[in-house]
Order: C-alpha cells, then sequence, then structure tokens
C-alpha cells in the first residue's frame, strides 16, 4: 500500500520591530490572506519586537483565534526572554508552541506525531477478546 501524506506550505511572517495601532492592523490584514486556505500554518517570527504589551498579546491571539477558525494553528519563534516570561506570567505560553528559532517553528509542522507514524509503520494488531482466550 503506498500512502502519500500531502504537506500544505507554511507561512512566515516577521513581527514589526514596532507595533502601533495603524501597523497592528496592516499586519493583521496581511496575515489574514494565509489564514482563508484550509488548515493554515503560520510561523510568527517575533526576533525583531522590541517591546510586547497586551496589544500585541492580543494580536497573537487573534491570529491563533482566526487560525484555529479553521482548522490551522499559529507558532511563535525567536520570543526573547523577557516576552516568554511575560507569556508564561499571563498564560500565553499554554496556547502556543514557542520555538527558539523560525527554522525549528516549520519544522514542527512537518514531523509527523509518534502516534501517527507508529500507526503508518505496522498495521494494527488484532485485539483478542478476554472471552474467547
Amino acid at each position: 500500500m503506498n500512502m502519500t501524506i500531502q504537506m500544505p506550505e507554511v507561512t512566515v511572517r516577521c513581527l514589526p520591530e514596532k507595533l502601533n495601532l495603524r501597523q497592528r492592523w496592516l499586519f493583521f490584514r496581511e496575515l489574514e490572506e494565509h489564514m482563508r486556505h484550509q488548515r493554515p500554518r503560520i510561523v510568527l517570527d517575533c526576533s525583531a519586537v522590541q517591546r510586547i504589551d497586551k496589544s500585541v498579546i492580543y494580536l497573537l491571539l487573534r491570529c491563533l483565534e482566526e487560525a484555529i477558525k479553521c482548522n490551522g494553528d499559529v507558532k511563535l519563534a525567536a520570543v526573547s526572554p523577557d516576552a516568554k516570561a511575560l507569556f508564561d506570567f499571563t498564560g500565553v505560553s499554554r496556547l502556543f508552541e514557542i520555538f527558539d528559532t523560525t527554522a525549528e517553528a516549520v519544522n514542527s509542522f512537518h514531523c509527523i506525531p509518534a502516534c501517527l507514524s507508529r500507526d503508518l509503520a505496522s498495521p494494527p494488531s488484532p485485539r483478542v477478546s478476554e472471552s474467547a482466550a
């Protein structure tokens, strides 16, 4: 049996250094185009961001919400130690997968989960009921 698994594209976007109201709106509008696809896979590179405040957290959560509506996901990359501490404090780190590099975040979309790869490698074993044994 030949099985092909098609991997959709991963969209990588860098958050701007500073995010005022207009920049946040423009960033979201641009990203929204990629979220209209089935199962959007998005990596947000946070390496240039100088300051993360509640408005930036709201933007990240809004991006995640829109992606989830289409059965997709948003992952964060290159988050500063200060931002990681803030994400831990606010609970945001429980909602996002956070990676040290953009490459790691992109690759995480292409990894087959261990439970799935195990199922693909071997056919299911027949179950023997206790009453038959």
